[in-house]
């Protein structure tokens, strides 16, 4: 491996140089060099091994300074392996590197488990490329580039890494270690730390350190104002994925999506959509058949690896195999008579639990839960009862009981009228693993007021947003209200989604923008912290590139993937692509066991199979 360590934009002499490879297992030396008068190195090693190749150089003598490159991902992801010959590292690559990394970094380096560990890896590519050490491809593109903030906020946080090159003023780069460093945390030993701090802390700092990446001018283009969070965002328009309703992860990070309209229009759209975890699309992906039309707000895959994926215009269910193949008949599966499906979800024994939405129009208090046991639509049973009213989602807990809130008709028509205004009502309808309505449904609450997304996290509490009272409500396990939390700014909240720290994600549809909440796990929380304190700006985390959101979901990577489904509310028109926010979140096991839980690289697999309890 040849390669050029620069910084500041000159050569870094006599810097030492390191190859490592990073699995599961830990992290390994490959091979050191030393840098030449000319920043030049070349490294000699046998071993190319490893679920993620990167490069780290720093200088002998003042350890501030240590600039990472990833170069290489291994076997094991959802994506191509991948190896350079030819490397720079920079700035850049630290900043994209770090991000993209920043959940699988320790102090040991940079280890984890797949594919999780290899999708991060190849997603710094998409930041910075590491051959030439500039922006990469997807950062410069058409859909980024000068349409979102993520170009200049990548310029702006390696301009902070410059502060510390050799000869420069060492108090400035003091300062931005200073600034660095999280509450009740300990300051960063050096540049990488530093970065690493700011990709697992956004709200750090955000004046201070963009008055001090001000002073210096090495890369460009760069922030014209101090950012509310140094939070990296990209967009992907692939073909046909529009006004996208609900997103699925799956096994290998491949990012299934629902579509409601044809592009441009508010045609039905007859395509589910894939993308893998750099977001190209793949699995010959629009896909097409299987009974879809308009693609409603379900989507979940199955203990094979299969996705069912409600057909709204179609009163139907679609399934794919897991390389895209339709496996429902041409007019998809119509058991049960459904009428609008909406929610999907898969609990442990493979049953396919579908929420029978009853439409927009009319059939007012309508609405039943369908299930297939064990994916077998001829066999299907449908439920009734509990309260269920124009059932909008569904999710599964640890004791098998499936959570379907209620979004009632006076909601939908609500969304006809500008601006909103009135109230819909709503409640949230508990089924236990025997198809039958538990004895505590349907929980109401004034909160509860247009419930549409749900999500149960790891202890069984049930978090659900309501679009008109701009909260979120948390239900403990048997079913009381546990705790409500205002939103400080209106963003009609619509989807939620909890992490592998049970952090609670919440996507705003009214303004778009994700809010983040500390959930019952505060140990993962700033010191001080307690369940929903907000962790996210008043605002929410935002860019440009973030439209009118129905769905929020993260992967085993740590990245945040969201659905622009409308990209304008008058005259409603369908949003383009999905936004992703880099290596934020805390990874999560794909697809949805159904509770979340984070990847673990000390069990034989990182993600084993959950099976259902007995409530307490």
């Amino acid at each position: 491996m040849r390669g050029t360590v620069t910084i500041a934009g000159k050569p870094l002499s006599h810097a030492n140089v390191t190859l490592f490879a990073g699995d599961r297992q830990g992290v390994r030396e490959l091979g050191s060099a030393t840098t030449d008068a000319n920043g030049a190195f070349q490294i000699r090693s046998h071993q190319r091994t490893g679920s993620v190749l990167y490069v780290e150089a720093a200088t002998s003598g003042d350890r501030s300074l240590r600039l990472r490159s990833v170069v290489g991902v291994g076997p094991g992801g959802g994506v191509p392996q991948r190896s350079q010959s030819a490397v720079t590292v920079n700035e850049l690559t630290t900043v994209a590197g770090t991000y993209a990394l920043a959940q699988f970094t320790d102090q040991r380096g940079i280890t984890g488990p797949s594919p999780g560990l290899e999708n991060a890896a190849a997603t710094s590519h998409n930041l910075a490329d590491p051959a030439t050490g500039k922006p990469g491809k997807v950062v410069t593109d058409q859909n980024n580039g000068s349409k979102n903030d993520t170009l200049a906020t990548l310029g702006t946080l390696a301009n902070l890494v410059s502060l510390c090159a050799p000869g420069a003023d060492t108090g400035r780069c003091r300062g931005m270690l200073r600034l660095a460093t999280p509450q009740g945390g300990r300051a960063p030993g050096d540049t990488t730390e530093a970065v690493l701090n700011l990709a697992r802390n956004p709200r750090l700092a955000t004046g201070e350190l963009y008055a001090l990446a001000g002073q210096a001018h090495t890369y460009t283009p760069a922030l014209t104002v101090a950012p509310t969070a140094w939070v990296l965002a990209l967009h992907y328009t692939a073909r046909d994925v529009y006004a996208p309703g609900r997103i699925a992860i799956d096994a290998k990070g491949n990012v299934w999506a629902s579509n409601n309209w044809l592009p441009g229009t508010r045609n039905p759209s007859p395509y589910v959509t894939v993308q893998d975890a750099v977001g190209n699309p793949t699995l010959n992906s629009p896909i097409t058949g299987g009974g879809m039309k308009a693609g409603a707000w379900g989507i979940a895959i199955d203990h094979e690896g299969s996705v069912w994926v409600p057909s709204y215009g179609g009163n139907a269910m679609s399934k794919y195999s897991s390389t895209g193949k339709p496996l429902s008949p041409d007019t998809g599966f119509k058991n049960g008579d459904l009428n609008h499906p909406q929610g999907t979800a898969v609990d442990q024994k493979g049953n396919i639990w579908i929420a029978n939405f009853y439409g927009l129009k009319g059939n007012r208090g309508k609405g039943s839960v369908i299930v297939y046991p064990h994916g077998d639509p001829a066999k299907a049973i449908t439920i009734t009862g509990g309260g269920l009213d124009h059932p909008f989602s569904i999710q599964i807990d640890g004791y098998g009981r499936a959570w379907v809130s209620n979004a009632r008709l006076n909601g939908a028509k609500l969304m006809d009228t500008r601006p909103l205004k009135g109230h819909a009502g709503g409640s949230v309808t508990v089924i236990g693993p025997d198809f039958k309505p538990t004895s505590f449904s349907p929980i109401k609450d004034t909160s509860l007021d247009w419930p549409l997304g749900l999500a149960v996290d790891s202890r069984n509490n049930v978090w659900v947003p309501s679009f008109l009272s701009n909260s979120v409500t948390e239900l403990g396990p048997n079913g009381k209200v546990t705790g409500v939390y205002k939103l400080p700014t209106t963003i009609a909240p619509w989807s939620i989604a909890i992490d592998g720290s049970d952090r609670v994600w919440v996507a705003g549809f009214g303004a778009p923008s994700v809010s983040v909440l500390c959930g019952v796990n505060t140990s993962a929380c700033p010191p001080g912290s307690s369940t929903g304190s907000l962790l996210s700006p008043p605002n929410g985390y935002r860019s440009n590139s973030i439209q009118h959101l129905t769905a929020v979901q993260l992967d085993q990577s740590g990245n945040v993937w969201l659905a622009n489904n409308w990209s304008a509310l008058a005259p409603p028109t369908g949003g383009t692509g999905l936004v992703e926010l880099i290596g934020v979140a805390t990874p999560v096991c794909t697809p949805l066991q159904p509770l979340p839980a984070r990847p673990a690289s000390t069990s034989p697999t990182a993600c084993p199979t959950q099976t259902s309890t007995q409530p307490r």
